[in-house]
């Protein structure tokens, strides 16, 4: 599509997904995406939440990464921008009650520019007063406030819930997120491609946890088929993952992150039914670099000459493969 920018509207301890997944994605699609936070300025971070469903009667919330903003909010000019997304997590709850975002958000409802917001995201929109009589979507914990506001609302049969209604996107929760950042993308005047493509995700407990989700959910809001397996594991198992992040000491830090769920078995991949293979990073390829089939899997694709990205410590698997020898 033709060149756009976005604007992202953050706070300390939004959803950890909802923040990288589409700022990430976008940029990854040739839109620019400037990210900000009202009293802070470009360079600044926000920490943010992981938010995980961990069998209780709400989620479990924890630390996640220092996300870097790239621009100020008191410098920003909404006429500038082609489109908004709002991250949902803590922050809304506070940032719905900052005047100077929600007369951001008018200028763009006004303007009729899309708006993209997901899960708790949505609090801000019905404090803007731009959701009345507007069908949208939102985590369940969201609908009374929805409501109160004037919305029509839809409820989520599952987390991956997205409604569209003329320049209005919601979604319930970052599951949702492949069409959710679909969609946007539509709403920007773009088109998406790349439904014809198979892509294997190589996964082990403890990688990193934005090295897997932001490309398995781009890849997916791309249209390709997207399958993640893991040695000794199948499809709805989950790999617990980690967040690294360099924090003024000598080398990162580590916390729990997000649980990744599986949706094929490792045992059963046709390597030849693939066009490409990612490999993620984190701690997982130290002990998948000693595994046979990981090795011999990863081989095939790159004697094949099929696609194979690696990030960060997913190299260690190459070099284990002895397949980066070639490549000098």
């Amino acid at each position: 599509m033709a060149a756009k920018r976005v604007l992202l509207l953050c706070g300390d301890y939004m959803e950890d997904y909802e923040a990288m997944v589409p700022f990430q994605s976008l940029q990854a699609y040739g839109v620019t995406v400037d990210a900000v936070c009202p009293g802070k300025k470009a360079g600044d971070a926000c920490p943010t939440a992981v938010h995980k469903p961990i069998g209780h009667q709400t989620y479990a919330e924890s630390k996640g990464h220092n996300f870097a903003l790239n621009a100020s909010f008191d410098e920003i000019d909404a006429a500038g921008y082609d489109g908004l997304v709002i991250p949902g997590g803590r922050a809304p709850e506070y940032l719905a009650m900052d005047e100077k975002v929600l007369a951001l958000v008018r200028k763009f409802s006004d303007a009729k520019k899309p708006i993209a917001s997901v899960c708790h995201g949505q609090l801000i929109l019905a404090a803007a007063g731009v959701v009345r009589d507007r069908t949208c979507t939102a985590y369940p914990a969201v609908r009374p406030v929805l409501v109160a506001a004037g919305a029509k609302w839809v409820e989520a049969d599952t987390m991956k819930k997205c409604v569209v209604d003329g320049n209005l996107v919601t979604a319930a929760a970052y599951d949702g997120h492949p069409e959710f950042i679909s969609l946007f993308v539509k709403a920007l005047g773009g088109s998406v491609a790349g439904a014809d493509k198979r892509i294997l995700f190589l996964c082990g407990d403890y990688m990193e946890d934005y090295e897997v989700m932001v490309p398995f959910q781009a890849l997916q809001a791309l249209g390709c088929h997207v399958d993640a397996v893991c040695p000794d594991k199948g499809p709805g198992d989950k790999c617990p993952t980690a967040i690294h992040d360099f924090e003024g000491d000598q080398t990162y830090s580590e916390k729990p992150g997000h649980d990744f769920a599986l949706n094929a078995s490792f045992d059963g991949v046709d390597a030849s039914s693939y066009d490409a293979l990612v490999i993620p990073g984190g701690r997982a390829p130290e002990y998948l670099a000693l595994n046979e089939k990981v090795l011999s899997l990863a081989k095939g694709f790159m004697d094949k000459g099929k696609p194979v990205a690696s990030i960060c410590h997913g190299q260690q698997i190459l070099a284990a493969a002895g397949v980066l020898q070639v490549l000098l």
